[in-house]
């Protein structure tokens, strides 16, 4: 009853005015930015942080803005699946596998209203997961120390290799990169300056926000310009829409487990949409066995990745919310944001700002009828965006940006920075280095510091402590698991989506 009752508190919160215009804004440019191949939700939620502070937005409708961009740019993922056989991000490429050939088959209407529905069924499904099972966590992690909290944040970075992990060595150098430069600014506890060089801007530290549109929004518009600018829009017919009630209720099953899965796969620190999404298709595959047709253009083969990314993007808010570890790479983003409100994200949040967390998770439920409303009657509309030369939409975008930044502290130096480490980001991207693991040793590192300098100090200097309970050694398990099960399972899975995508695609060629 409690937790119904705080529900409720949330949709107090979440139907205000103000806050239902900016779900539902959020909602239509994530749809937007998640249609435009390569963007994907991190970099949709990096560039609209600018207009959040810009317009000194309280921190609950920030938060519900940026969430509605998440659950819109997850959304708007398969739409370029479906349409051009390019995946909006890595999840939406299980979408591609029978969405295009239903596309190439006169059905792209019925696989963008199939890819909707149950991308608002796994939605749904993971938000109701996260209302019941984030409390139970943030009631657990109060029992945390020092010690138990350290272990967590290893728990973070062993998990690492799940968000982004294609190559070990690359993923231990971002991070690395990114606890390095948490350092700069002054010492907490000693007062000493660390790399400021003598630059007065430096004194407090890198902001995790020029950091963060730096490497993710800036990097990404230059490599728009470098690779798409010159591009021909693509020509994009979706014809007349004819679905009836019976084929919707013949997917039910399928969408059902795509979203339990999904969910399931998002609360696993590391796991992510990506693993949801395959995990739904392979296993529906399975049992439906002979009788389907995947890869020609099931629509079981659309609806159940649809439901597996959209149930895991919800089932990511529970690690971040309730530990303030993040589950996924959008859930950093999410979480530097909140830090940079001077929320912080943990078992506490749920107590001292309980409206904005409530807020949040009633406006993913509202966000998620909003975004079945837009894309089904609305889908037309995204198309013809989707056929929008990318020449206009990068003077917006980058517009965004520079006012957003400028907005929040009227300095000319933090533009400066935002452009480094948009330069930095680019470089680093063309080396195949992950930009997450910097954010999150840009964000953590700060806390990890603080933490292992409380349980050094309480142990008289005894390193022991770091694993002196049975909960730091439980955390210390997992995080051993999470370091090394993706490896073992992570490539393998990885490479069996690029299989079944290539073959799919010499399948179209035959």
């Amino acid at each position: 009853m409690e937790t119904f009752s705080l529900l409720m508190d949330g949709f107090a919160v979440a139907l205000t005015p103000q806050n239902l215009l900016f779900a539902f804004v959020g909602a239509f440019v994530g749809t937007l930015i998640g249609a435009l191949p390569g963007l994907g939700p991190a970099n949709g939620v990096a560039i609209l942080i600018p207009l959040a502070f810009s317009l000194a937005l309280p921190v609950e409708t920030a938060m519900i803005l940026l969430t509605s961009v998440y659950a819109g740019a997850m959304y708007g993922g398969r739409i370029s699946s479906i349409l051009l056989n390019i995946p909006g991000d890595e999840p939406a490429m299980m979408t591609c596998l029978d969405g295009y050939p239903m596309a190439k088959n006169g059905k792209a209407a019925e696989a963008l209203a199939i890819s909707a529905i149950a991308s608002f069924v796994g939605g749904v499904l993971g938000t109701i997961g996260l209302i019941f099972l984030a409390p139970i966590l943030a009631r657990f992690a109060l029992s945390f120390g020092p010690a138990e909290y350290f272990a967590l944040f290893m728990l973070a970075f062993a998990t690492l290799g799940g968000i982004t992990g294609k190559n070990t060595g690359k993923t231990i150098i971002a991070a690395a990169l990114g606890l390095m430069i948490s350092t700069v600014g002054m010492d907490i506890s000693t007062g000493t300056q660390r790399y400021t060089f003598g630059i007065l801007k430096l004194y407090e530290g890198i902001d995790f926000i020029l950091a963060i549109v730096g490497l993710f929004a800036i990097s990404e518009l230059l490599f728009f310009v470098e690779h798409r600018v010159k591009g021909p829009a693509p020509k994009i017919v979706v014809g007349k829409l004819s679905l009836s009630f019976k084929e919707i209720m013949a997917l039910v099953p399928s969408t059902l487990r795509g979203g339990l899965l999904g969910f399931i796969a998002g609360v696993l620190p590391g796991a992510g949409a990506s693993l949801g999404s395959f995990i739904s298709y392979t296993l529906e595959k399975r049992i439906i066995g002979a009788k389907g047709f995947f890869g020609r253009g099931d629509p079981r083969g659309v609806a159940a990745p649809e439901a597996g990314n959209n149930g895991a993007s919800s089932g990511a808010l529970v690690p971040m919310l309730t530990l303030g570890v993040p589950g996924s790479g959008t859930t950093a983003v999410l979480l530097a944001m909140l830090i940079s409100l001077n929320v912080t994200p943990g078992p506490l949040m749920f107590t001292q700002h309980a409206d904005v967390v409530w807020g949040i998770i009633a406006a993913l439920l509202i966000g998620n009828f909003i975004l079945l409303l837009l894309n089904i009657p609305m889908i037309g509309i995204f198309v013809k965006l989707l056929s929008v030369p990318t020449h206009y939409l990068l003077p917006m975008v980058t517009m965004v940006a520079f006012v957003g930044i400028y907005s929040i502290s009227h300095s000319p130096f933090d533009l400066q920075f935002m452009v480094v480490f948009g330069i930095l980001g680019y470089l680093l991207r063309k080396l195949d280095i992950p930009l997450v693991p910097i954010i999150l040793g840009l964000l953590l590192g700060p806390e990890m510091e603080k933490n292992l300098s409380h349980a050094l100090i309480i142990s008289d200097g005894n390193w022991g402590v770091l694993w002196g309970s049975s909960l730091a050694i439980g955390i210390w398990a997992i995080a051993f698991a999470g370091l090394v099960l993706p490896y073992v399972f992570g490539a393998r899975i990885r490479h069996q989506m690029v299989a079944k995508k290539t073959l799919a695609k010499d399948s179209d060629a035959d």
